[in-house]
């Protein structure tokens, strides 16, 4: 299960409405280990493409060294889908290389990029390993730390 905080949340679905009609990407970082998406980070699509994201070489090289630096790891990578629903391509699949992340896509589909929209955003989020996909819950919290003291 995905366990996500609303602001991260809100920041994913605001990245994907912004850079609609084109497909947004990043990742939200956080401590190895933690399974805590804490530090969103908003990638360049290089692709500046409607049907496809790609991570700029030079982008993601700087953003591991950082990540690496810190001690954290990709928690989630996210990129929207602006046409289809949110579940991964075969090109998504052939491309997921970190199997302890959660590959979150928000479909942008039918006017869910405008923020006039009122009806919800298709936020769906993935374990991809091997070529397997499996889709997993998620939920959205005010904060990490509602989750912990529920949780005692």
């Amino acid at each position: 299960m995905l366990v996500i905080e609303k602001s991260t949340y809100d920041a994913i679905v605001a990245h994907a409405r912004k850079d609609h009609p084109d497909e947004a990407c990043g990742v939200v970082a956080g401590a190895e280990g933690s399974d805590r998406a804490t530090r969103f980070l908003p990638m360049l699509n290089a692709a500046m493409s409607p049907t496809f994201y790609e991570f700029d070489s030079g982008d993601l090289f700087r953003l591991y060294k950082e990540l690496d630096e810190r001690d954290e790891e990709p928690v989630v990578i996210y990129h929207s889908h602006t046409a289809t629903e949110a579940y991964p391509s075969r090109t998504d699949i052939n491309l997921a290389q970190e199997p302890g992340a959660h590959y979150v896509l928000v479909s942008t589909r039918d006017g869910a990029d405008s923020p006039a929209y009122d009806g919800s955003v298709e936020f769906r989020s993935y374990r991809i390993v091997d070529g397997e996909v499996t889709e997993e819950e998620v939920r959205v919290v005010g904060s990490y730390e509602e989750t912990s003291e529920g949780e005692h």
